[in-house]
């Protein structure tokens, strides 16, 4: 859609709720612009129901103007510190701010805001692909307005701030953050002296809250391919400070010729393999996180060199921690990360001829509705340059996955529970909650998961009786 003229009129006419929008804007007379991520995105031709607008004068108002005429059952959030305004209509979010210009104190990312002109603005937009405007007026409706070149960036793939870099990362740092995200999402270059002030700056990311941080992470982690962004946060010197535990990962340690692989490197290609088949936010996040304890259990053995033993349940143990550190939920999702880091080695294990079925049933047992998640992990951690190595592996695990299915068939263990339950135990022996109960359901657990019982109400009743009269108890 990129073009040398400057007049974008056609957008209108192809679009009914953009042509409704410049129409109300022209009746009520306000001075209003589309513009940020929502023009940079119409001109590459991607896909956005965001519609960001500026205008002159109290933004809060045209908004109330604008909702008003579009449908009188619209609901407005005000923003009035900030004077701004968001609505949703039908399946178009809409936001719109007064025109403004901002100063920044040197310990907060805060502005103080005055009302401004359009050139105001545009002046305090992060990078010239966000500082385009589209004109919603009649006198020149559909004219691009572009101060800083960000045509010209959209066309060169790149990202650049609008004005000192220096100027624009210190004030604001969260938008070194920014910068990153987009030339990841976008698959842009940031230009020299944009990254240099980047780095020169990174320290300022200090003083950005958490929870802002780790969107834009999370947004990074959502990009494809992730690995870019992770290298741009990397060479910058970000990802030092806000995820040491994965810049901890990097580097090769030799002794004589025994050397390890790049365990960062490693991570970022076993991501960028999982985020060609799922856009999973949190199975990503276990890519991620799934060799973070190597470097906490790295040994050097002569006899067969670097070790890792035991990185799986360890990384497991520091989920929960980093979670809370970068803010991310601790509920349900948290706890499947730490499941898929806790098994990633599991079905690499059963890589044999002669593997046995109790083992199957375990892993069916402990990875549950996440086995499939699992599997895709497994096979994405396979990175090996060995192309032979690589194929060999892939069938071992096809293999596997045959396996797992013809016991899940037969056994039913997805997700399974002993049907002899605590309460049961506690009834049929006349017990308080207390240790033998937990005993006790543990080695029925057990004599199901190893195939000496099945899963039925009266076996398993038979042998929970053999277990009590070990314990003493008697049924009542």
């Amino acid at each position: 859609m990129l073009n040398n003229n400057k007049h974008y009129q056609h957008i209108f006419q192809e679009n009914s709720f953009l042509l409704k929008i410049a129409q109300i804007t022209q009746e009520i007379g306000t001075e209003a612009y589309l513009v940020g991520g929502f023009v940079r995105d119409l001109l590459l031709d991607r896909p956005c129901k965001d519609l960001d607008i500026v205008c002159i004068g109290s933004g809060v108002d045209f908004a109330k103007k604008l909702a008003h005429q579009l449908d009188e059952k619209i609901n407005i959030t005000q923003f009035k510190n900030f004077g701004t305004a968001m609505f949703r209509y039908e399946d178009w979010e809409v936001e719109i701010v007064g025109a403004r210009k901002e100063s920044y104190q040197r310990d907060s990312r805060k502005p103080v805001v005055e009302n401004g002109t359009l050139e105001d603005d545009q002046n305090r937009r992060d990078f010239t692909i966000n500082a385009l405007a589209i004109s919603l007026n009649k006198e020149n409706l559909g004219t691009l307005l572009d101060p800083f070149g960000g045509l010209e960036d959209l066309r060169k793939k790149n990202i650049r701030t609008p004005l000192n870099p220096d100027v624009t990362f210190s004030d604001d740092p969260l938008r070194m953050m920014r910068a990153i995200r987009f030339a990841s999402q976008l698959g842009f270059d940031i230009v020299p002296e944009t990254f240099e002030a980047i780095i020169k700056n990174k320290e300022r990311i200090k003083i950005v809250s958490q929870e802002r941080i780790t969107d834009e992470l999370n947004k990074i982690i959502l990009s494809n391919p992730p690995s870019y962004g992770f290298k741009l946060l990397f060479h910058s010197g970000l990802l030092h400070l806000i995820f040491p535990e994965m810049v901890a990962l990097q580097g090769v340690e030799a002794v004589g010729d025994k050397r390890h692989k790049d365990n960062f490197y490693h991570t970022l290609q076993v991501l960028d393999n999982l985020s060609e088949k799922t856009s999973d936010l949190w199975l990503r996040w276990a890519a991620i996180l799934h060799d973070i304890a190597k470097p906490a259990t790295k040994r050097f053995d002569e006899k067969v060199g670097w070790t890792f033993h035991g990185h799986e349940e360890k990384g497991a143990k520091m989920t929960p921690y980093l979670f809370r550190k970068l803010k991310l939920p601790m509920g349900e999702n948290m706890r499947r990360v730490q499941k898929l880091v806790r098994l990633h080695l599991r079905p690499i294990a059963l890589v044999k001829d002669n593997i046995t079925d109790s083992a199957i049933r375990r892993l069916l047992f402990e990875a549950g509705e996440d086995l499939e998640a699992l599997m895709m992990l497994c096979r994405a951690d396979i990175t090996s340059k060995d192309h032979q190595k690589v194929k060999k592996y892939l069938a071992n695990f096809d293999k596997v996955e045959q396996k797992l299915k013809e016991i899940e068939e037969k056994d039913k263990l997805r997700n399974f529970q002993p049907v002899i339950t605590g309460e049961i135990i506690m009834q049929t022996f006349n017990l308080k909650p207390c240790r033998k109960v937990g005993l006790i359901k543990n080695e029925i657990r057990e004599a199901i998961l190893e195939g000496e019982i099945s899963n039925q109400y009266e076996e398993a009743f038979d042998f929970m009786l053999k277990i009590g009269a070990k314990y003493g108890l008697k049924a009542k």
